[in-house]
């Protein structure tokens, strides 16, 4: 049977050493750090996703600061908001949170947000520091999705050296990032997408696959050779024929049990993704704290 990696006990650890750490801040005297979360509309996923950062936060001591606004928010409204949040020293992170109303442009708001408060990491020049390799100490900030991922592996990998990994799925928030953190591990990294031909020939060569592909079940046992770890980024809802809908991920578990180690969905990456962007916060106050 393959060994099934914690997902949320591995996030708990996270927040505990998040938590340690912004008590330890207060205890010197510092701030406790502010994490500002902008939410437009009422988008019922999105609402789901603040609430869970929201009481997270709250585990960790750290100051959430919410801004609900309307869904018709004109958009130099959004922008002129995160231009005060930048500018206060009592918030040390900002996250936007996805998807925007439809007129409003998230590209241009992402990158009005401090690259220094950018928690999610989705700003160019965060994006920048990743792709050079200059994130680590006073560098940039990782995604939350592929900081959780390298996490994941870490409990279950010494060494990447030489390690062939595949990465099904190239989005700009999961593949394109954790391919980069894995290359600054010297793994042999290999990304794919929808026009990869023989995909199920180039996974089976991997001695790990991260699939964030937003397909259910799209990869298969005979994708995966015996000794493997994989990892399943993507959370898709399915309804089964009785009518009765529930979670599963881009990979078939019960056709893995000759994997070394699989993440479960939920309960995987979902956990850690959140628990990273408590950790970003605190990173960001710490270093605005020494700036």
């Amino acid at each position: 049977m393959a060994h099934v990696i914690d997902g949320k006990a591995l996030a708990a650890e996270v927040v505990a050493r998040a938590a340690a750490e912004v008590a330890d801040m207060v205890a010197k005297g510092g701030t406790a750090p502010g994490l500002a979360v902008i939410l437009v509309g009422n988008d019922p996923a999105s609402e789901v996703y603040v609430g869970r950062k929201i009481a997270q936060c709250r585990k960790a001591g750290i100051r959430s600061i919410e801004h609900r606004l309307p869904a018709d928010t004109p958009q130099e409204d959004v922008l002129g908001l995160i231009d005060a949040l930048n500018a206060d020293p009592q918030v040390h992170g900002i996250l936007v949170q996805l998807p925007l109303p439809r007129h409003i442009n998230a590209a241009l708001v992402l990158d009005r947000i401090d690259p220094a408060k950018d928690v999610d990491g989705f700003h160019p020049v965060n994006v920048g520091r990743l792709s050079t390799g200059t994130s680590a100490g006073g560098g940039g900030l990782v995604p939350c999705t592929p900081l959780g991922v390298m996490l994941l592996l870490d409990s279950v990998i010494e060494d990447y050296r030489g390690l062939n990994v595949v990465v099904i799925g190239k989005s700009n928030i999961v593949g394109k990032p954790v391919s980069m953190l894995l290359l600054e591990r010297e793994a042999t990294v290999t990304v794919t997408h929808i026009e990869t031909r023989d995909l199920p020939d180039v996974a089976r060569k991997a001695d790990v696959i991260v699939a964030a592909a937003g397909a259910p079940h799209l990869v298969r046992g005979y994708w995966v050779k015996p000794g493997a770890v994989v990892i399943y980024v993507g959370i898709n809802r399915v309804t089964d024929h009785d009518g009765n809908s529930r979670i599963v991920g881009d990979c078939a578990t019960h056709e893995l049990d000759h994997a070394k180690a699989v993440t479960p969905v939920p309960g995987g990456v979902g956990p850690m993704t959140i628990a990273c962007l408590l950790s970003n916060t605190v990173l960001a106050a710490k270093r605005a704290a020494v700036a």
